[in-house]
């Protein structure tokens, strides 16, 4: 049940403020589910893709998706993530855990900001 709350309350942010599942699945497993730094990492990506997946095809619908656009950034992404899960696998979780809070910090008093 705890698994569905968090499923819900990433899915909703991720759709009303289009900010990645992962700044709220990442930190409510941690938090809600007590479960290690790198299983909820994997597991919000695989979760990403399904609340990815479902977006996309409500943005479709409503004529909202430019895929030239996305294709830009989309694919670089994937490069960019699988450098980033390389990395991942490399660093110490208490490293790993520190950068998390770091960019979830800046992120938040950039937006305080404007």
């Amino acid at each position: 049940m705890r698994l569905i709350l968090i499923g819900l309350t990433a899915g909703f942010f991720s759709a009303l403020f289009g900010v990645g599942g992962g700044i709220v699945i990442v930190p409510l497993l941690l938090l809600a589910g007590s479960w290690e730094l790198r299983p909820a990492t994997a597991t919000s990506l695989a979760a990403i893709g399904i609340t990815a997946t479902a977006g996309v095809i409500t943005y479709v619908v409503h004529g909202q998706v430019r895929p030239a656009y996305a294709a830009l950034v989309g694919i670089p992404a994937a490069f960019g993530a699988l450098g980033g899960t390389a990395l991942q696998q490399r660093l110490p979780v208490r490293t790993l855990s520190f950068l998390f809070a770091a960019l979830l910090a800046v992120i938040a008093v950039r937006m305080l900001l404007q």
